[in-house]
């Protein structure tokens, strides 16, 4: 049965509470936290949106780089352009020279969402068909540094944990075609849409003791997929709870296998 508006905005304060229990949690790159630009995207309606950039060294010298989208979790929302490197396992997906990549961070305005299914569970799969503002800001943004950088159109990436792993599945949806691979971590999605995914490249990953966003959730999604002969990867963690991040973004084969990733390969597939 579907669950009511006031009982998903009751999950959703779950969610925060978690992450804000987690800001005393030591960051495992803090050092590299200040190489990553600080910019402001603008809409033409005057909307804002914080993100961070970074470039690999030697970007200069580059045809095309790989790019990577990271959307945080709810206990990083705001607007100081900070508090999105906060739990900052991720950046261990471009901190190898070997794999240069572009990395765009946004951050999330406070009392805002990536994706309507986090505070909307009255809809059995809860998609919505608007995007909410910051997946839209999120999506323009992508347009426009499309026309700024030297992004290889075939080698998109998105990741995300928690909020932004819900937010990682809408955005899938979004645009199709867009992306190679993508990255959910302790989110979830509409599983009765996963046709619109089934040519990316996905690595699923979840806590089994996730107190916050139920396992089931990235499970459903990922059955989905097999049904249909996606090329869907999952790990979960018999013995994590909700920070399954803190081990998927360390894991060795996870950048390897995320760098292999491309349109034309999907194409073959």
């Amino acid at each position: 049965m579907p669950m009511s508006i006031g009982a998903g905005r009751g999950w959703a304060v779950a969610i925060l509470a978690f992450c804000l229990a987690q800001t005393a949690v030591g960051q495992v790159f803090p050092e590299w936290h200040g190489k990553l630009e600080k910019r402001v995207y603008r809409s033409r309606t005057g909307k804002t949106l914080p993100y961070r950039l970074w470039k690999p060294a030697h970007y200069d010298s580059l045809r095309s780089c790989p790019l990577i989208l990271f959307l945080h979790g709810a206990g990083e929302r705001g607007d100081d352009n900070e508090a999105q490197l906060k739990n900052d396992e991720f950046l261990n997906l471009v901190l190898d020279p070997q794999h240069p990549a572009i990395l765009v961070a946004p951050q999330c305005p406070k009392d805002q969402w990536w994706s309507q299914i986090e505070f909307d569970r009255s809809r059995p799969q809860g998609f919505s068909p608007e995007p909410t503002e910051p997946m839209r800001l999120t999506m323009e943004l992508l347009d426009s540094l499309e026309k700024e950088l030297r992004i290889d159109p075939a080698r998109r990436y998105v990741t995300g944990l928690s909020m932004g792993g819900f937010g990682t599945i809408d955005l899938l949806m979004r645009r199709p075609g867009y992306f190679a691979a993508a990255v959910p971590i302790c989110g979830g999605g509409d599983s009765s849409r996963a046709s619109l995914i089934a040519d990316v490249a996905i690595w699923v990953f979840h806590g089994a003791q996730d107190p916050v966003v139920p396992v089931e959730r990235s499970r459903c999604v990922v059955e989905a997929l097999k049904r249909i002969g996606a090329p869907v990867r999952y790990t979960e963690y018999p013995d994590v709870g909700h920070d399954a991040w803190k081990k998927a973004y360390l894991e060795p084969e996870l950048r390897p296998w995320l760098f292999q990733q491309s349109r034309e390969r999907a194409r073959k597939q």
